[in-house]
């Protein structure tokens, strides 16, 4: 299923905790699935939703590459972005337990971003943390470290797994300074669509409680239930559940 610029643009509109929210009205997955834990944050919670098609990677740092030259499969990963239906989101595992080194810096932010690249994942560490974020590119990352040891990639395009979250070649996720989520692919459309009503909705209850005034609890319940009958009217509208 092909996704257009349009919604990718739509998507970026909104923070993950609200796609998150969206999410769980289609009734595709189980609500504590599809997004990666605590361990990976937002180096930079300052910029803005990222939104990008997963091309993957695995990593090691603690030992020398059995040969060849250690940044030697950067090409191939960057042939990898042009088959992918969109800007690519890097998501390397770090086999590495604990990580020995960083996974990136920035010679690899700035290549990948050259490229088109809409950010960068990882369980494993960072370095140039002030040069990256200069380049205002998102990376999500499990730590920091100074050196980059003996870093190698390996296993281009396979499914990896990172902070919980196992992520395939090509999917879709979505990132902020909360976290990262996947969005099935085969409901991307529907939601970057309804997530405006859903908001509309909540902000009848947002408008109410940051508003001035001494606050009724009466009044509360009534736009609390107002809020959940435009959300069970959207839920029947794109459940997937029979």
């Amino acid at each position: 299923m092909s996704i257009t610029k349009e919604t990718l643009a739509k998507l970026a509109r909104f923070d993950t905790p609200s796609i998150c929210n969206f999410i769980e009205l289609f009734d595709v997955r189980p609500r504590n699935r599809g997004y990666m834990d605590h361990r990976v944050k937002s180096a930079f919670p300052e910029l803005p939703p990222t939104v990008g098609f997963a091309c993957t990677a695995s990593f090691r740092s603690d030992a020398p590459p059995m040969g060849g030259d250690a940044y030697g499969s950067i090409g191939a990963q960057l042939e990898q972005f042009a088959r992918l239906p969109g800007p690519a989101m890097v998501v390397f595992q770090d086999l590495d337990d604990p990580p020995a080194a960083a996974v990136f810096g920035e010679v690899m932010c700035s290549t990948y971003q050259g490229f088109g690249s809409a950010g960068l994942i990882t369980n494993g560490a960072g370095r140039d943390l002030e040069q990256v974020r200069a380049l205002k590119y998102p990376v999500f990352t499990g730590s920091t470290i100074c050196s980059h040891g003996y870093c190698h990639l390996l296993h281009l395009g396979l499914p990896v797994r990172v902070g919980g979250l196992m992520v395939n070649q090509g999917d879709l996720l979505h990132a902020d300074a909360n976290g990262v989520t996947n969005i099935p692919i085969e409901i991307a459309s529907e939601l970057a669509d309804i997530g405006g009503e859903f908001l509309a909705g909540e902000e009848i209850v947002m408008r109410y409680v940051k508003g001035p005034g001494e606050k009724s609890v009466a009044r509360y319940n009534e736009l609390r239930q107002e809020f959940q009958s435009i959300v069970a009217a959207l839920t029947k509208r794109v459940s997937r559940k029979k």
